[in-house]
């Protein structure tokens, strides 16, 4: 919720947390008093989302995606899988996060280098689309086709990026 443009009801919240909905309760209601989260009701469901107004949201963005977000879990999947010699966020997701303006990301897209099991990957991909709720797609190409030219390598090359292993690897 935080980390985009969804909103989520307050039960819905409580059991992706696996929080007693009082819990939950008495915390929303101070990231409401914060102005962090603002909410609308829809009947008796109260649907949250993060304020656009407040200006604590892009700094809790930033944190969130560093210390939870895809970067950090995938890292920590891919450090699992033998073959990986680079692996990094491309398309909207890595502009989003690289401070570009644009639509919220629907999806998540990674590129993966190396010689890896694409099974392996794949799987890697799933557990992280668990966490962050949103689907995680991968490309996987050896490092000849990852050196290679084509249109869609040459846009990948000309967006912003985020290293997950390899630092700034990239041919």
């Amino acid at each position: 919720m935080i980390l985009g443009d969804d909103e989520i009801s307050l039960t819905d919240l409580a059991s992706r947390a696996d929080l007693a909905y009082p819990t939950a309760h008495r915390e929303v209601a101070r990231l409401l008093d914060a102005g962090i989260l603002a909410e609308r009701l829809v009947g008796r469901t109260r649907m949250l989302r993060a304020s656009d107004s407040s200006p604590l949201v892009p700094p809790l963005r930033e944190i969130l995606l560093i210390a939870t977000g895809p970067v950090a879990l995938l890292a920590e999947e891919f450090a699992r899988i033998d073959g990986i010699e680079a692996a990094f966020l491309y398309g909207s997701f890595a502009a989003r996060m690289r401070g570009v303006a644009g639509a919220a990301p629907n999806d998540i897209d990674v590129m993966v280098i190396g010689a890896p099991d694409p099974e392996s990957v794949y799987r890697a991909c799933d557990r992280a689309e668990e966490f962050v709720h949103r689907p995680v797609n991968a490309t996987i190409l050896t490092p000849d086709e990852a050196r290679g030219d084509s249109g869609f390598l040459d846009q990948v090359r000309s967006s912003p990026t985020v290293p997950i292993i390899g630092g700034e690897q990239w041919p």
